[in-house]
């Protein structure tokens, strides 16, 4: 039984040495592009990477950004506007890329409140970009209220930080 336990370590290690041996380095999306295949398919993408379920908060969500609101309100800032034209541009280029956009709130102000002004903001944002030129079935809305914050702290810093429109990619 002693003799089993080492003859059953090393086994064990060179089973895993083995496997290890047989991965790929290969990429998945260098696969098809090593056939001579396109993986972006249809997208322009300019350039940037764009991930299934990334978020603009993230910064991988292609070159799409996210937009900031003032206090309890749902109107577009002029660098809302310029950032909301960016991201017109940027959907546009890529036809087959869908974002849902989620509004959000800062801490203060009461749970259903919240809600309904972070789903004007996420409306304010999709008519915007639908008068841009973007298709509106390309575009959903939800709201998070307060609920999900990106900055915590009690204080202007942070709460402006979390009134805004994130954009979430649906399918690219």
């Amino acid at each position: 039984m002693k003799n089993l336990k080492p003859f059953a370590l090393t086994i064990l290690l060179t089973a895993a040495l083995s496997l290890t041996g047989c991965s790929s380095t290969q990429k998945k999306g260098d696969e098809s592009a090593a056939a001579g295949q396109s993986t972006d398919m249809g997208a322009v993408n300019d350039g940037l990477s764009i991930e299934l379920n990334a978020d603009s908060d993230s910064g991988k969500a292609g070159s799409l950004r996210t937009v900031y609101f003032d206090f309890n309100s749902a109107t577009l800032r002029s660098d809302t506007r310029e950032a909301l034209e960016a991201n017109a541009s940027f959907l546009k280029a890529n036809p087959t890329v869908e974002v849902q956009v989620e509004g959000h709130c800062d801490e203060r102000g009461g749970v259903q409140f919240n809600l309904a002004l972070g789903e004007k903001r996420a409306s304010a944002v999709k008519d915007y970009l639908v008068a841009m030129g973007v298709e509106g079935k390309r575009i959903t809305t939800i709201s998070f209220g307060k609920m999900r914050p990106v900055a915590f702290g009690h204080a202007e810093d942070a709460w402006s930080q979390n009134r805004r429109g994130n954009f979430v990619v649906t399918a690219k």
